[in-house]
């Protein structure tokens, strides 16, 4: 478990994890293994870069958003660049003003991230429209929908305003708060009228006028002597297909959800951080020690597993047609069968890791790195 990914709502309880995190280094005197070499690469896939374009550099986990042809895009010094993903062509390019710690959401209209001073900014084109103060940090997205703009802070309660004048619309408050929660995106996603959102280990539903809960499901259950044991937030991305959402608990479960019901449909162990995407079929997702996993979405169980990239540090994989597509943290963008996990291609964009999971806008591929390069590819 990656502690650096870890934060306490609560001053008492964040120093708690900084002195355990001090024990834990204190104790960790075993070098990490690393990974086998790879073999040469058999371009079975052929794979065309269409376009690239610039930004500053990426060295968080800023997720693109896709709106249709249009891709949204920012970079951690608040650079925010909307580009035709069909031509590569450039939008528009605006600065929000300070440094990230979420973004970006969009809804092709508006465009909104999140800035290390706790605010939540938003932009219509390359016009700041407004800015709001939030009362903790934030790492989730914010999420642009039905003119209104939803924020899941730290401790994952959620906030809503109206995305044309930010006035504030709601705030859910959580009863009870997590005791230690992840410095890393959430999940905060609509599926019909109803807006998900996780908190801690359960997938909740809520009304998205009033941001009263409709139904809690828990993904995983906190096991462990300890608070950064029982962690188990969801992290994003999800899959979804239809009313069928599936999650992963971080370090401890990937489910699946029915979400016109407010029901488990079933949940499997998995050590993983990063999130999941999937299909008709089936769900896929990398664990932490690089394995890739299919479950099949119908009931849960394992489809076939891959440790080609074991020991990797991966994102999670982006489900294009007949082949998924995953990021490394050596700036490697490896392409695999879906059907059962064979290479089939594999490049390096410009060298730096890939900064976030790659995402499908239009025709396109689209590859951000954590120094600020943009690139379009097209599978073959």
């Amino acid at each position: 478990m990656n502690l650096k990914s870890i934060v306490a709502p609560a001053p008492a309880l964040r120093l708690a994890s900084l002195a355990l995190a001090a024990l834990l280094v204190a104790c960790s005197g075993t070098p990490k293994p690393k990974p086998a070499e790879l073999p040469p690469n058999v371009a079975v896939l052929g794979v065309n870069q269409a376009w690239s374009v610039r930004v500053p550099g990426v060295t968080l986990s800023l997720q693109p958003a896709v709106n249709g042809d249009t891709v949204t895009v920012a970079s951690t010094d608040g650079t925010v660049v909307a580009v035709d993903a069909r031509s590569g062509r450039e939008l528009w390019r605006a600065n929000a003003g300070a440094p990230l710690t979420a973004g970006v959401g969009s809804d092709g209209d508006l465009s909104a991230v999140v800035t290390r001073n706790n605010e939540v900014v938003v932009l219509q084109g390359a016009k700041v429209l407004w800015k709001e103060r939030l009362v903790a940090e934030t790492f989730t997205a914010p999420l642009v929908a039905g003119r209104r703009v939803f924020v899941q802070l730290a401790d994952r309660s959620t906030v809503a305003f109206d995305g044309q004048s930010g006035r504030r619309l709601w705030q859910q408050e959580r009863s009870a708060g997590e005791a230690l929660v992840l410095r890393r995106p959430g999940v905060l996603q609509p599926v019909g009228d109803t807006l998900l959102a996780g908190a801690g280990a359960r997938l909740i539903g809520m009304n998205p006028g009033n941001g009263a809960s409709r139904w809690e499901v828990p993904v995983a259950s906190p096991r462990g002597t300890n608070d950064v044991e029982r962690l188990v937030d969801l992290t994003g991305p999800v899959s979804r297909v239809g009313d069928n959402v599936c999650a992963r608990a971080y370090y401890a479960a990937v489910g699946c959800v029915d979400t016109s019901r407010g029901a488990l449909l079933w949940t499997q162990p998995a050590v993983g951080a990063t999130g999941v995407t999937g299909d008709a079929d089936r769900v896929y997702g990398t664990e932490a020690n690089g394995t890739l996993v299919a479950w099949n979405r119908a009931n849960g169980s394992r489809a076939w597993s891959s440790d080609r990239l074991r020991l990797r540090a991966l994102t999670a994989p982006l489900v294009v047609g007949n082949t998924l597509i995953v990021g490394e943290d050596t700036g490697t963008l490896h392409f695999f069968a879906k059907a059962d996990g064979a290479p089939v291609n594999r490049l390096q964009p410009d060298g730096s890791a890939i900064a976030a999971t790659p995402v499908m806008a239009g025709n396109t591929v689209v590859v951000v790195t954590r120094n600020g390069g943009v690139f379009g590819y097209r599978p073959e």
